[in-house]
């Protein structure tokens, strides 16, 4: 059998005839004993049709009402909520009904060699992994499954797709969530015999004072455009944003230019502020109740979640190393995150927030480095410890470079179209030229600090980014190839930028612009014998 298979039939597949005599059974009970002495198959937990009605109600309410709203514009209020309520209706029953037949057809079983799921009506599809194989069990529950003691089990086997390596049960029981969990893994464990091992219980713990670190990231910002847009397309859905537009601009124009700095500084306080409390709420969400843990057999395990629950698994042996990384202004505060570097580790598409490689939330850099020494098992984090090679000045002139050629454009543009135009257009190339420019160059000459690379023990250690500063610690042994890029003016300057390939992580970890002699030196002590074939010795 391959490691993943599927096959598609039609109503009348005759291995699916047997189930009609028991589709009443709850999750967790054997529905049917394929052949003797093997592992029985197991349903899906019922209340899954109960989560489905509370969902689509929440969603049908939500997109009810300004729909409702929008069509007593035009119709008359009893006629508008009629073909709402009916609308209502129809997709309540639909998707009801779809999900009672997805329940029904769906079954699962965890022999002593393979995990299979079968699932599907017109489309049947049959998945099948190898015990051995299997590298993840992560739950995630959200508010309403966790209320009903459910939680969505996805299994893998640690490849980059989420699909053909993938069972995915949603939903189970929790307590059979936690059994599938722990005797996949437990198996899996006993297999590489890593079944204990010193170091194990809490690695970290939530500190709530690490919250403060919320609002310096970016996504303050991120959030507070997108609730200026939520506002913008509220209005349109009420049919009144024509209106608003229009009421605005009267009123920006029955003002002072004074008075009308003041009103958009106003309101860009404003959506800060609205970013601020955005971003605390959306780091109590995802960071509460977070512990980091190390379990018998090798694996560490991330637990976080308000309202919805996560937990990752993380086996060791996929460990190849860990990344600090640095926003801008999360580093200004002295802090940073810690990521895992892992083989396997894909991110969930259907939840953005739920990254699988998280270890660790901002938190002070001293409390990164120390929990990074914990989870490598090393006296010291190498992120630490390792003395960088600072890069040579060439490196700087180009990161100068690069920053006046994004700014200085802009600035000629506007000052000749204010010429031409108007002296509004001046007046932003000056605040361009006294705030942007000073601006740019600091950052260049930040990003040029921040470049370095180094070996320390069984690790090479890279840096490098001024917005988004990340410190990589990857294992030696995980290198499994080497890059070298070297661009006509980088020809000219002497430099060259390095590619560290991985089949962890991100797949790639760059030392940029680096010298020529030191680079290549680099990589051939980092990884004796990798890079040598592909070299000319000077003696030649």
């Amino acid at each position: 059998m391959s490691e993943s298979a599927e096959t598609a039939a039609g109503l009348g597949s005759a291995d699916l005839g047997s189930d009609s005599a028991d589709l009443g059974l709850d999750s967790g009970t054997a529905v049917e004993a394929v052949a003797a002495g093997e592992e029985a198959w197991r349903r899906l937990d019922r209340r899954t049709v109960l989560v489905t009605v509370a969902v689509m109600t929440g969603f049908v309410v939500g997109a009810g009402v300004p729909a409702a709203i929008g069509l007593s514009g035009s119709r008359p209020v009893g006629e508008a909520l009629g073909w709402v309520l009916a609308g209502a209706a129809l997709l309540i029953v639909f998707g009801t009904a779809g999900d009672y037949v997805r329940w029904r057809r769906t079954r699962y079983r965890i022999g002593p060699e393979r995990a299979e799921l079968h699932t599907g009506l017109f489309l049947v599809k049959r998945r099948s992994l190898a015990r051995e194989r299997i590298r993840t069990v992560d739950l995630t529950a959200n508010l309403l499954l966790r209320l009903l003691g459910l939680v969505k089990v996805r299994i893998g086997t640690g490849e980059q797709t989420l699909g053909e390596s993938t069972l995915e049960l949603d939903p189970v029981t929790r307590a059979e969530g936690e059994r599938l969990r722990t005797e996949l893994l437990g198996r899996a464990a006993e297999a590489d015999g890593t079944a204990g091992g010193a170091g194990e219980g809490m690695l970290a713990a939530l500190d709530p004072g690490w919250i403060r670190y919320a609002p310096l990231s970016f996504l303050s910002l991120a959030l507070a455009g997108a609730g200026i847009g939520g506002l913008l397309q509220l209005s349109e859905w009420l049919g009144v944003q024509g209106r608003v537009v229009h009421w605005a601009g009267d009123r920006v124009r029955d003002i002072s230019p004074v008075w009308g700095i003041v009103l958009f500084v106003g309101l860009m306080v404003a959506a800060g502020i609205a970013g601020v409390v955005g971003a605390l709420a959306l780091w109590i969400e995802m960071w509460w109740n977070y512990r980091l843990e190390r379990e018998p057999g090798g694996t560490l395990r991330v637990r976080r979640g308000l309202f919805t629950s996560r937990s990752v698994s993380i086996e060791e042996r996929r460990l190849r190393g860990v990344e600090l990384v640095e926003p801008l202004g999360v580093r200004l505060a002295g802090a940073a995150r810690l990521d895992a570097i892992a083989t396997g580790l894909a991110q969930d598409e259907e939840d953005e927030q739920a990254d699988q490689k998280s270890l660790l939330p901002p938190a002070p850099r001293a409390v990164a480095d120390e929990v990074a020494a914990r989870i490598l098992r090393e006296p010291a984090s190498p992120t630490r410890t390792v003395q960088l090679v600072p890069h040579p000045r060439a490196a700087r002139a180009r990161r100068l470079r690069w920053a006046l050629s994004a700014a200085l454009p802009p600035l000629l543009l506007l000052t000749v179209l204010g010429l031409l135009l108007t002296e509004v257009l001046l007046t932003v190339a000056a605040v361009i030229a006294v705030v942007v420019l000073p601006v740019a160059v600091l950052l260049a000459l930040d990003a040029y600090r921040n470049l370095g690379h180094g070996l320390g023990g069984g690790y090479l250690v890279t840096r490098s980014g001024t917005l988004r500063r990340t410190t990589v610690a990857l294992q030696r042994g995980g290198v499994i190839g080497w890059t070298v890029r070297q661009s006509y003016f980088q020809r000219r300057a002497g430099l060259l930028t390095l590619t560290a390939t991985t089949a962890a992580g991100g797949g790639a970890y760059h030392v940029y612009d680096t010298a020529e002699g030191e680079g290549l030196a680099f990589a051939a002590e980092a990884v004796p014998g990798l890079l040598e074939p592909f070299t000319i010795s000077s003696d030649q």
